[in-house]
């Protein structure tokens, strides 16, 4: 359940008074007595008091479900057998029950969300009945879907689903591409507040109530991240190229009608690299007969660009950013015409990544490209070992970055900052060369320079 409603119960003691639900003097005396005792969770000494108040007065207070909440999670932990099953049971009709007495306190996606966890987490109940259980949430109540750890059980015990057999693989796409777009809308209201509060902090103006903001936002974004990224190997080897084509071949006829289905499906051989099979031509045709978006001018230039075509593909990049007005979509897409260029021209992806920075500077896959095409670079730039290895800090330097403005990319960001490090020149080359606290300019295409660190 919401953690402000566990903040909410906290006072008790102090909204007796202002209660709309019944007024039984026992209940009141109760409510107050099984609150104190959660407040230093002794959850045994709390059950009875809650017990009576939940089966005589549940309207009395949210408290109610909040705090029953962790009693009765405290009670499963703690009994065994039919005991056990008894308490769950318990759990999941408070759950129920919170939806009929505080209707505008609980969500259906929040509710779903809590059981399906329960669920998973205390092993009751099959993968079909969990499943159904969060996809009637995520179905019903998608704006309210956002527990990241109920996305993940969502697709997991789709994808278990499917390899039973009793889920088909166009069901497990489907899933995916929805569940990545909540993540995506959840993380997007994390790192536009982020956004707001990086300029405080690095200017020293930032209060306490924002780095507490700043810091939750953070977390909550990398868990998205984390969430993200298991979803990914949990898809694994289903979304390769060998699944995909036939599998586009086989419905195509049936979906081509479908704007959908055929945006996702181009999006996806697109990312999974299956653009040189002639399906993924008859898709982007397919999509241009009916809706043709700006990421798909994207598409057309990357097709352009492979086949040499360079003034075609740069006149289908300009046509996709001018067709796009939304900051994020026109970033996403200056984020892909730059990875478009990362082969053939890494001056060209840099120009791009940054513009897709400028359109949203959250775009942390961008700092992630920049940093990758710097230290791809290492043996372009520098006439001395020591020099082609400085680039490795500047690489590192951008890659912290996308963390930063990104937390959901902190993984990814921290992995890059430690193998660029690993490549930058050790302290022992500092010491020998001479360098330390120096700078070191780059005259290749990158630019810029670097300062050496002081031993």
């Amino acid at each position: 359940m919401k953690k402000k409603f566990y903040i909410v119960a906290l006072a008790v003691l102090g909204f007796v008074g202002t209660m709309t639900a019944q007024n039984n003097p026992e209940c009141t005396t109760n409510l107050s007595i099984y609150s104190e005792h959660v407040k230093v969770k002794n959850y045994e000494a709390a059950y009875t008091p809650w017990k009576m108040v939940y089966d005589n007065c549940p309207s009395l207070h949210k408290a109610n479900f909040a705090y029953g909440e962790r009693i009765l999670n405290y009670k499963i932990e703690k009994a065994t057998g039919t005991e056990k099953e008894g308490f769950f049971k318990d759990l999941m009709d408070l759950y129920d029950a919170s939806l009929v007495h505080f209707p505008s306190n609980f969500t259906v996606a929040g509710v779903a969300a809590d059981k399906g966890i329960a669920m998973y987490d205390n092993k009751m109940g099959s993968e079909q009945e969990i499943y159904d259980v969060l996809d009637k949430g995520f179905t019903q109540d998608k704006a309210n879907f956002s527990n990241p750890k109920a996305l993940y059980i969502y697709f997991t015990e789709l994808v278990e689903l499917h390899n039973a057999g009793s889920k088909d693989l166009q069901q497990v796409f489907d899933a995916y591409d929805n569940v990545m777009e909540q993540i995506s809308v959840e993380n997007k209201k994390l790192t536009d507040r982020i956004e707001q509060l990086l300029p405080k902090e690095d200017a020293g103006t930032i209060t306490s109530k924002e780095k507490r903001i700043l810091a939750a936002n953070t977390q909550n974004s990398e868990n998205y991240g984390k969430i993200e990224g298991s979803i990914d190997s949990k898809l694994g080897a289903l979304a390769d190229c060998s699944n995909l084509i036939p599998l586009y071949q086989k419905n195509f006829e049936e979906k081509k009608s479908d704007i959908t289905w055929v945006k996702r499906a181009v999006n996806r051989m697109f990312n999974k690299e299956c653009t040189d099979d002639p399906m993924f031509k008859k898709l982007l045709d397919a999509q241009l007969a009916m809706e043709p978006t700006a990421d798909l001018y994207v598409y057309l230039g990357y097709l352009e660009m492979k086949a040499n075509k360079t003034s075609s593909a740069v006149s289908y990049f300009n046509k996709a950013v001018d067709l796009e007005t939304d900051k994020y979509k026109k970033s996403d897409l200056l984020y892909k015409i730059a990875t478009s260029y990362s082969r053939s021209s890494r001056s060209n992806a840099r120009s791009y990544a940054q513009k897709a920075i400028d359109a949203n500077s959250s775009n942390g896959k961008a700092y992630l490209l920049i940093a990758t095409l710097y230290a791809n670079s290492a043996n372009d730039c520098g006439a001395t070992a020591f020099d082609k290895r400085a680039i490795y800090w500047k690489a590192a330097e951008v890659a912290r970055q996308a963390g930063r403005v990104d937390p959901s990319l902190s993984g990814r960001s921290s992995q890059a900052v430690t193998s660029y490090m690993s490549r930058a020149p050790s302290k022992e080359m500092i010491f020998s060369s001479g360098m330390a606290g120096k700078t070191v300019t780059f005259s290749c295409w990158v630019g810029g320079s670097v300062k050496v660190p002081n031993l």
